[in-house]
């Protein structure tokens, strides 16, 4: 199921680890307090990692109640942005390369000074 996520009109990702011994009512208080967004609009797709990152997991309002997915990969790990405790807006494109394995933040590197024209 979460390898597809086009019938989602939103895909927003808590970067960072947050503690996924927490159930869906700790989680859309997340969303809601520190996100400020609402958990209870339909099709959209919160997502949150661990600090091991081999698990995520997904948390969706369905209009009568919430839905929990869990997925934890047998080898490797998820390439989880870590350096912020925040929400991003992720792309369909974005969200099919997070849980392929691939990264979802580019990493600029500038020039030495030594080496600029």
């Amino acid at each position: 199921m979460l390898k597809d996520a086009t019938g989602f009109k939103k895909i927003y990702i808590a970067a960072g680890k947050t503690d996924l011994r927490k159930g869906m009512n700790s989680l859309a208080a997340i969303v809601s307090l520190q996100f400020e967004l609402d958990p209870y609009e339909t099709d959209i797709l919160f997502l949150f990692c661990g600090s091991t990152r081999r698990v995520i997991k997904g948390l969706v309002w369905e209009g009568d109640g919430f839905v929990l997915l869990s997925k934890r990969l047998q080898n490797g790990v998820f390439q989880w942005p870590r350096d912020r405790q925040e929400v991003m807006d992720l792309t369909q494109k974005q969200f099919s390369d997070l849980i392929n394995g691939l990264s979802i933040v580019s990493t600029i590197r500038t020039a030495h000074p030594k080496y600029l024209c």
